[in-house]
């Protein structure tokens, strides 16, 4: 369910909140007379008229002030329970506090709009920038791929009559800058998805044990001299989630850990729960992350300083959208030197049905 801002409700309640906000001071300063004085109230109703001044649009905020004045010189100018002033000092100070009001609550409302102006253009610039990095980044993932997969097959065209050893060469040229590709695109959809706001979580009870395996699966062919090493948990039960999303979280951090680690590293895969919170962590005997550069791993386009290795920066930056999209958590501990380890917690509804039936 969307929670509407206040600048979202509608003139008409924005009205109704101001008229009983000025009554339920008003009626605080009533019953406070004897000790403030009523020219100390007519301080307090213009802090209440500010307030509302910068919450609600012009028209509510109008009214507010002008109900303010009416009743600061109906209730506490005296003589009291009537418009008639009979002092002159306090006739110019009725005059004053109505004008006072009135043109607070209308600069109050204008440096708002002012204001706002300026943050729509800072997101405008913030959004060009923004597709301009992504261009350039994904330009340059995207052409390179593609660029080896029409060479290999020119190759293959022009030359017919290659050796059994060179054709597989190519085909593997192939198939590397294909999946290259595939990831590549697959990380621009999720991305969209996540900055556009639209994403929706398909909720489904899941085995965990099974889609970490399915995950493994997909690396069959790719583990590139990494020992890929997970245990099952017996005693894991159904959780609901969105298994489609978190695959795809945990297959970007496995992903991750081959290409930045170096051949022979040990990668491991723990699921764990407790306390109705399911966690995951994948971690790696690798080199680790620099401690000055923990802090930016899961922003947009990130990528560590000197590194040589491809990539678009997203990988993570998405992890960290799929995991907060179920009110997770991901957090990351590292050495350098020693490796590195990620841990998504989600918060999950669990059931142990299967566990029962297996037993």
């Amino acid at each position: 369910m969307k929670i509407l801002g206040l600048n979202e409700i509608s003139r008409v309640t924005q009205s109704v909140i101001s008229i009983l906000s000025i009554l339920v001071v008003s009626s605080f300063c009533f019953y406070t007379i004897n000790y403030l004085g009523y020219q100390v109230t007519a301080l307090i109703l213009l802090l209440a008229v500010s307030i509302l001044a910068m919450l609600f649009d012009i028209i509510p905020v109008l009214i507010a002030a002008f109900l303010s004045a009416i009743l600061w010189n109906y209730f506490f100018i005296p003589p009291i329970y009537t418009f008639h002033i009979a002092r002159s000092e306090d006739a110019f100070l009725f005059l004053m506090y109505f004008v006072v009001a009135l043109v607070n609550a209308t600069l109050t409302y204008k440096i708002r709009k002012t204001e706002k102006k300026v943050r729509d253009k800072e997101e405008k610039v913030n959004t060009i920038k923004l597709y301009n990095t992504l261009f350039n980044s994904l330009s340059h993932e995207l052409k390179t791929p593609i660029s080896t997969i029409i060479a290999s097959i020119d190759t293959i065209k022009s030359n017919l009559n290659l050796n059994d050893e060179s054709k597989a060469e190519l085909m593997h040229q192939i198939d590397v800058a294909s999946i290259r590709l595939t990831k590549e695109v697959e990380n621009l959809l999720s991305i969209s998805r996540l900055e556009s706001g639209f994403l929706k979580l398909n909720y489904d009870w899941c085995d965990i044990n099974d889609l970490i395996n399915i995950i493994i699966n997909k690396f069959e062919d790719k583990l590139e001299g990494h020992e890929l090493i997970f245990k099952q948990n017996e005693s894991m039960p159904l959780v609901k989630l969105d298994s489609i999303l978190i695959q795809h979280a945990v297959f970007n951090l496995i992903h991750n850990a081959i290409q930045y680690t170096p051949i022979g590293s040990i990668i491991r895969i723990q699921v764990t729960m407790f306390n109705e919170i399911f966690m995951i962590t994948v971690e790696d005997n690798g080199p680790g992350f620099p401690k000055i550069e923990q802090a930016k791993v899961f922003d947009m386009f990130y990528r560590l300083p000197f590194n040589k290795t491809g990539g678009s920066g997203l990988g993570l930056s998405i992890v960290k959208g799929f995991v907060e999209a179920h009110n997770g958590k991901i957090n990351l501990d590292s050495i350098e030197g020693q490796g590195s380890k990620f841990t998504i917690a989600l918060p999950v509804e669990a059931s142990y049905l299967n566990k029962i039936n297996n037993e």
